[in-house]
């Protein structure tokens, strides 16, 4: 397979809902959409979810529109390639930009797929025709405002629900939300917020009691030994995310005892190749993994549902339906949840979704073109 021509375009959407984290507070999104056509004129879109501040990741939008234009097109424009597990190896000499090589890795995998006439989670291997869904609460202004998310969210169906936390809002509105819904599956994410301080560590061990699914990434990205030493005083699971980035960085969590659950996001560890080969290496250890997500749009939302269709996605993925999140989504038909499920849609080939252009196109702030 060769492809011929690449159009990079940087689209902003609006949220219908402000979202909050430990670091900032954002009421739109713009992500970078990848689209690949090969000689035969096939088309397969992927999307680059990267934040547009470097708070999550080093990586920005800027960045991976400047990595992604300058580097990773020329790479792939006129390559020839028999399958998308190939295609890293074509910009094997760049570091890191893990969120800018993952667009354009599912583009591939999205154009193999469609073009072999197979729905993109069967390529990947996947197994479930529905996927069972979470979502992911931000920072509210006051703990009643969040219990009413929450209350929310669980009336739509979904049977999980995660709170972001940070240093001063974590045991107060966890405590409210778990005597309001105590047979909820509930889970915290602090996205690396928390240091060994006396103080952070009284609230993250006061979170034991709470029966919580799991504690994600209370410490940095790099500081696996202060997760293995709270793990081994909590019962909770801890999960990581923002620590695991390739392979070895879950081999070495792994030997130190730094985790007992997984959150494989496509965007952090390169595209769905990498994420494919983390749910194996993760499943021959015994750990559970669930699909993250970056809010992405429904370019990246469905490759997230393709992948939590592979057997080792044993919890609740952050694939809830589109209009969570936005009131127009760049796919038709948009992804839906019906009670807390996300079908897999095994009846399309790629994607399983179109893409809107024009709407894309109306949507775009800046476009970037390369051809053979």
């Amino acid at each position: 397979m060769r492809i011929d021509r690449i159009e990079l375009l940087q689209v902003r959407l609006p949220l219908v809902h402000e979202f909050e984290t430990s670091s900032h507070r954002k009421s739109y999104l713009e992500h970078v959409l990848v689209r690949v056509e090969d000689a035969d004129g096939a088309v397969g879109w992927g999307e680059i979810a990267s934040p547009s501040g470097p708070f999550y990741t080093a990586e920005t939008v800027e960045t991976c529109w400047s990595i992604g234009s300058a580097y990773l097109v020329p790479a792939l424009l006129g390559a020839e390639w028999e399958h998308p597990a190939d295609v890293p190896a074509l910009w094997g000499k760049v570091r890191g930009n893990e969120f800018a090589k993952a667009g354009f890795d599912a583009a591939c995998w999205a154009l193999w797929a469609g073009a072999r006439g197979v729905p993109l989670a069967g390529a990947l291997g996947g197994e479930r025709r529905t996927v069972v869904a979470g979502v992911s609460l931000g920072i509210e202004p006051t703990v009643d405002a969040l219990v009413e998310q929450v209350a929310r969210q669980v009336e739509a169906g979904y049977p999980r629900v995660k709170l972001k936390i940070a240093p001063g809002w974590d045991v107060e509105p966890v405590t409210a939300v778990r005597a309001a819904f105590p047979d909820l599956a509930l889970h915290v994410d602090a996205n690396g917020a928390y240091t060994e301080d006396d103080d952070h560590l009284t609230a993250l061990r006061a979170l034991d009691r709470f029966g919580l699914t799991m504690i994600e990434q209370p410490f940095a990205p790099r500081d696996l030994m202060a997760s293995s030493r709270l793990q081994a005083v909590l019962d909770t699971p801890i999960c990581l995310d923002e620590s695991i980035v390739e392979g070895h960085d879950l081999q070495t969590a792994l030997a130190v005892g730094a985790c007992r659950v997984l959150n494989i996001k496509v965007s952090r560890m390169g595209g769905l190749t990498a994420a494919v080969a983390a749910h194996d290496l993760a499943r021959e250890h015994g750990i559970p993994v669930w699909c993250g997500g970056m809010h992405e749009f429904g370019i990246g939302r469905a490759a997230n549902v393709a992948l939590s269709s592979l057997p080792g996605f044993v919890l609740p993925s952050d694939v809830s339906g589109s209009d969570k999140y936005y009131a127009r989504d760049v796919v038709t038909p948009p992804i839906r949840a019906d009670h807390g499920n996300v079908a897999v849609p095994w009846d399309t080939p790629g994607l399983g979704h179109g893409v809107d252009e024009e709407f894309v196109r109306a949507q775009a702030v800046r476009t970037h073109e390369g051809t053979r």
